[in-house]
């Protein structure tokens, strides 16, 4: 049983993290040389055709090795698509940097509603997922990930306006993805406090929201 959490935890890192490596991966493998803006568009898009690609390969992996699609993972994918389509369509890469903000004020705005009206909208969100977890324990949680969630938007939106997309895109993978794995790690002491089971513990890493 420890085995197979073990997997499906790390099944479930690749699934929210893939395919911002992928859309990393191929800016880097498509981006010219020197200042060339018409092969500079023409790489974001192709970067977001993979992006949206392996987005969509994620969702399938999720339904075949995990059996389900949490909520969390089926919007984002949407968003993903949605705003992918229109950086492709209008080829400007602010709708692509401008997706992390929205998903980041929505899930915000919406967690810490819940919170205020005593309704733990993360267990929704993330299907439960954490075994023995008290209500009082989700009403926290969602508390301090919609927080979190205002901080990551604010940030996004400041290194959209400061940043060159091959800046921004680096961070994401090398400032988001560490900073949502340590606020992960300073919540399991309260996890615990309110009823997480120690088998479930291993699945924190693998539910962290993105």
């Amino acid at each position: 049983m420890a085995d197979t959490k073990a997997k499906s935890g790390w099944i479930n890192v690749l699934v929210d993290y893939g395919p911002l490596l992928v859309f990393f991966l191929a800016y880097r493998h498509f981006r010219p040389d020197g200042q060339d803006a018409a092969g500079e568009i023409l790489a974001v898009v192709k970067s977001t055709a993979a992006f949206i690609a392996a987005s969509l390969v994620a969702l399938g992996v999720s339904k075949w090795r995990l059996g389900r699609i949490s909520p969390m993972l089926a919007l984002s994918t949407a968003l993903i698509v949605g705003f992918g389509a229109l950086t492709i369509w209008f080829q400007d890469q602010r709708f692509i940097q401008w997706k992390p903000t929205i998903i980041y004020l929505g899930f915000g705005i919406a967690l810490l509603w819940g919170w205020r009206r005593g309704r733990p909208l993360l267990k929704v969100l993330l299907e439960a997922a954490f075994d023995g977890l008290t209500d009082e324990g989700w009403l926290k949680l969602s508390r301090n990930w919609g927080g979190f969630f205002l901080v990551l938007a604010a940030l996004n939106t400041a290194l959209t306006y400061t940043l060159s997309f091959e800046a921004w895109l680096a961070a994401k993978l090398w400032l988001f993805m560490p900073l949502s794995f340590l606020f992960t790690f300073t919540q399991l002491p309260m996890l615990l406090r309110h009823g997480l089971s120690a088998e479930a513990e291993g699945e924190v890493v693998g539910k962290t929201p993105e």
